[in-house]
């Protein structure tokens, strides 16, 4: 397992109340797992963090710590802390979940209202804004804005909830394949684009079918039948 050297974290403005330090390794190290600074197959040593972060090797171990609970890393003693590939019965496992919910919430949100509209038309533009400057993190981020807030609009708090808990895993997900499938970019935009249409002519059908259409691609490509 070749060891690699994280990216040194930004810099930040002073603050009176900056976050504890176990919570800014936490985060330094999660937002680099999810937008693929730090790769699957990578190790990282709490050495290597601790530098990163500015911090002392003890808040690392806390955060190693509720990370590797989350799944995105493997701690092994006196060697550090190996960032997990997303393999394809994970990707197959999370897209089964998306579709029972998201076609759920679909079907319910149609006819749309007036207010998930005009906020899916606003995410739809930010995702082609975004996709033009090349920024694929926050590509992934506005993509899945988009479907949560068609979760939502469903009015089910245990749903929503639920969907949530998969925010981590869509997120690196989306990024690892945009990068490894950039065409899909457009296409993504373009299947969002049915799928708000369908919402705004309150085509319940229609709606779960393009859903149905858009998450299924994510498993495709687990499964070597990209489209």
């Amino acid at each position: 397992m070749p060891a690699a050297s994280p990216p040194t974290a930004p810099a930040r403005e002073p603050s009176a109340k900056q976050p504890p330090a176990a919570e800014r390794v936490y985060t330094h190290i999660k937002d680099a797992v999810l937008d693929r600074r730090y790769e699957g197959g990578m190790l990282l040593t709490e050495g290597e963090l601790a530098d990163a972060v500015g911090v002392s090797r003890t808040p690392v171990r806390e955060a190693l710590l509720r990370l590797e609970v989350e799944g995105l890393i493997k701690l092994y003693p006196k060697k550090g802390a190996l960032v997990l590939p997303v393999s394809a019965q994970e990707i197959a496992d999370v897209v089964e979940t998306r579709l029972l919910v998201e076609k759920h919430a679909a079907a319910k949100a149609a006819p749309a209202n007036e207010a998930l509209i005009g906020e899916l038309i606003e995410l739809l533009e930010t995702m082609r804004a975004q996709a033009e400057s090349g920024d694929l993190a926050a590509v992934s981020v506005a993509d899945r804005a988009f479907h949560a807030a068609i979760v939502r609009s469903a009015g089910n708090q245990i749903l929503d909830r639920l969907y949530e808990q998969l925010r981590d895993r869509q997120l690196r997900m989306g990024v690892a394949v945009m990068h490894a499938h950039p065409d899909r970019i457009a296409k993504n935009i373009t299947e969002h684009a049915e799928i708000l249409e369908a919402l705004r002519a309150g085509d319940a059908d229609a709606a779960t079918d393009a859903v149905h259409r858009h998450v299924s691609w994510v498993r495709n490509l687990a499964q070597g039948e990209v489209r």
